[in-house]
């Protein structure tokens, strides 16, 4: 297995929510810091999203590893920010038995 090239820098963000007090919420994302990153294309594909059509493209993000539970360790639910680029994290798992990089499989949504 190769070393990652680790040449991107992606914020990491996680959603915070706040009641709006109508018995619903607001959402806004907040900036955990920077991660230095590798990103690995995967196949797109159309989906149907609110109002519009997105195309949602696959990607396999490295980073280095962080233990469980730091607040610098990704998790399904928050995303990679790279200027007005998006990706959404849908699952992370140890890319090697002793944890040095992390695999995050994350979806890019661009829309039509």
């Amino acid at each position: 297995m190769t070393a990652p090239k680790l040449n991107r820098a992606l914020v990491l963000e996680e959603v915070l929510r706040t009641p709006d007090g109508a018995g619903g919420f607001t959402e806004a994302w907040s900036a955990l810091g920077t991660l230095w990153a590798e990103i690995l294309p995967g196949s797109g594909s159309d989906a149907l999203g609110e109002e519009r059509m997105l195309s949602a493209v696959p990607y396999r993000i490295t980073v280095r590893g962080t233990p469980q539970g730091s607040r610098s360790r990704p998790r399904a639910g928050q995303r990679f920010r790279e200027g007005m680029r998006l990706f959404l994290i849908q699952a992370v798992t140890e890319r090697d038995q002793l944890g040095r990089h992390l695999t995050c499989f994350a979806r890019e949504e661009v829309p039509k």
